[in-house]
């Protein structure tokens, strides 16, 4: 097993890499929405207290997306090699129609199987994370 982490893409918020490869398939850690060095998550606004107050779907999903290319590529994948593509929303019904017009944007020509769950929260105030995996040669 050989482990890659980007040096592009935002820091882990814990003890795992950003993607670890075997055999040839490429398992990316979940994957949200900051930005490498940056404490302001794109689209949030928060509260002194750290609650979001805000946030726009829209750019958190433009910037997952370019975070998940990042990963890929420092592993030495590429978009196209994606298989399998699990996402995480914190508010299925306000945002899944966003979601889904940016995702066929960034997937018209490669679509990988997905999975799209609400949940509760996420480990950071974001709306929305990936998790995917992709062939590797």
């Amino acid at each position: 097993m050989e482990a890659f982490n980007s040096d592009k893409a935002p820091e882990p918020v814990g003890l795992y890499p950003h993607s670890r490869r075997v055999g040839n398939l490429l398992f990316l850690s979940g994957v949200g929405p900051r930005e490498r060095g940056q404490t302001k998550i794109p689209g949030v606004e928060l509260g002194d207290n750290g609650n979001i107050l805000s946030y726009d779907i829209e750019a958190q999903c433009h910037s997952v997306f370019k975070n998940v290319r990042l990963i890929l590529e420092a592993a030495g994948a590429k978009w196209e090699d994606l298989v399998d593509v699990t996402v995480f929303l914190t508010n299925m019904k306000a945002d899944f129609k966003t979601y889904n017009r940016i995702y066929a944007e960034y997937f018209k020509d490669a679509q990988p199987c997905r999975t799209t769950v609400e949940i509760n929260s996420l480990p950071t105030p974001i709306a929305i994370e990936l998790k995917c995996v992709a062939k590797v040669e």
